[in-house]
């Protein structure tokens, strides 16, 4: 089901998007009159369900004036409603042994809930509540300021997680996937109630709003409970509401050879290296997890077995892709003694070059066609990996995979696909980021 049916179905119509067989049960999509997107993946055989609302809003969507607004605002909706305060939120799903969270990323923010299959009416009603009615009072946004402040400071005392920060701002300069998710000190403590209260009503809307459940489940009660909770809280929109205009024009990033040192007190140096990817509908972006697999997804991986195994360099080793809607990054990942940090980014560069120029071998390749695809089947094997493909294919994607579709892409990657995804992206310029204890001004270049 691609994105190009979704704008043809028309409000107050379901549609099946895919069949029950033996990767899982039927899913199903209605639009409700308002744009409002309800899509659940019957699953018989468990006793659990997992409910989950997805909004269209993300980091990358805020001008710098409202840097942080998505994840303060994610913050402020476990605050009250208008039927409900904060402990009555937080108490109603411990009363039943659920769970509930929520997390903003650069491109959506989901709010979710899994529980036992006879209270999914309860969790529908709670997750909603908050989603469309939520005060934002100023005393909850005073109040909850300085726990994003505390979080932001938790974020920079965790040198992996400051090293990764560092990368994505160095690769994409002050724009909006390269400002941190969470904001700084600076524009948290600017933004107000005002402001934030504002950035909830244009944004949480119901064309940009799916909802996702699945579980032991039908999809009738799921529409009905979901309708009822949207209605009562005026929130589905007029009729002829449409979905999102998905994020599009961005220029590919053509990188640059740049290095950022942030000096910290640390007994370990962290470091990431990379350059631009790929968006996530790129068509090689299965190529990409095989040859991601190759270089650093697991023990039997080149850099693991370089850094760690063979020069005993680094305990953590690893490579990844961060993909979104028209652009990404790929990147190799290291934490060694500082002492290493040279020898380690030899062995990083050698092995990135070496995969540019060569691609890599059949044993690597059906290695990274099992990893993907063992990796993919085993993430689904509870309610709340099912809601999030679920989310992530409608907001995302635009189209949603059966199990066995997917399979067969992955399944489709040559050795040629490898090299050339490999040759075109690894050979590009590198970012560099380091955190650790470090001159600023310290020259990482490679050996000459």
């Amino acid at each position: 089901m691609t994105n190009a049916d979704l704008t043809q179905q028309r409000p107050g119509t379901t549609r099946t998007l895919l069949r029950a067989g033996a990767d899982g049960g039927a899913v199903r999509r209605t639009m409700l009159p308002g744009g409002l997107r309800i899509i659940t993946e019957e699953m018989p055989s468990v006793r659990s369900a997992t409910f989950g609302i997805w909004v269209g809003v993300g980091s990358r969507d805020e001008t710098p004036s409202l840097a942080g607004a998505t994840h303060y605002l994610e913050h402020l909706l476990f605050k009250g409603t208008r039927r409900r305060d904060a402990l009555a939120i937080s108490s109603a799903l411990d009363e039943v042994g659920g769970e509930m969270n929520a997390f903003t990323s650069k491109e959506y923010t989901c709010y979710y809930a899994r529980v036992l299959d006879r209270d999914l009416p309860l969790a529908i009603d709670v997750i909603a509540d908050m989603v469309t009615s939520s005060l934002i009072a100023t005393a909850d946004v005073n109040g909850e300021r300085g726990v994003i402040l505390e979080e932001i400071a938790m974020n920079e005392d965790d040198p992996a997680d400051a090293v990764q920060e560092a990368f994505a701002g160095e690769l994409f300069g002050d724009s909006p996937l390269g400002r941190p998710i969470l904001g700084t000190v600076a524009s948290i403590n600017a933004l107000t109630r005002t402001s934030i209260n504002g950035w909830y009503r244009r944004r949480y809307v119901a064309p940009n709003i799916v909802v996702t459940a699945a579980g032991n489940l039908t999809h009738r009660e799921v529409v009905r409970a979901v309708t009822k909770a949207f209605r009562a809280a005026d929130a589905l929109g007029p009729d002829g509401g449409v979905p999102a205009t998905p994020r599009t024009g961005a220029q590919r990033l053509r990188g640059r050879a740049a290095v950022r040192v942030i000096e910290r007190p640390t007994e370990q140096a962290n470091l990431v290296l990379g350059m631009p990817g790929m968006s996530r509908t790129d068509d090689r972006r299965f190529a990409l997890g095989v040859l991601n697999s190759a270089l650093g997804g697991g023990m039997s991986s080149r850099l693991f077995q370089e850094v760690r195994e063979k020069r005993g360099l680094a305990y953590s080793v690893y490579s990844f892709a961060a993909h979104y809607a028209e652009l990404g990054m790929f990147g190799v990942y290291a934490g060694c003694l500082p002492q290493k940090i040279d020898e380690v980014l030899d062995v990083c560069r050698t092995e990135l070059a070496r995969a540019a120029a060569e691609g890599i071998t059949e044993e690597e390749l059906r290695r990274g066609i099992g990893s993907l695809k063992g990796g993919y089947v085993l993430g689904l094997e509870d309610t709340g990996q099912r809601m999030t493909r679920l989310g992530k294919s409608e907001l995302a994607y635009g189209e949603l995979l059966s199990i066995d579709e997917m399979l067969r892409h992955i399944d489709a990657v040559t050795l040629d696909d490898v090299r050339a995804v490999a040759a075109d992206l690894l050979a590009a310029p590198q970012t560099l980021a380091v955190v650790g204890p470090f001159d600023p001004d310290r020259d990482f270049a490679p050996a000459a």
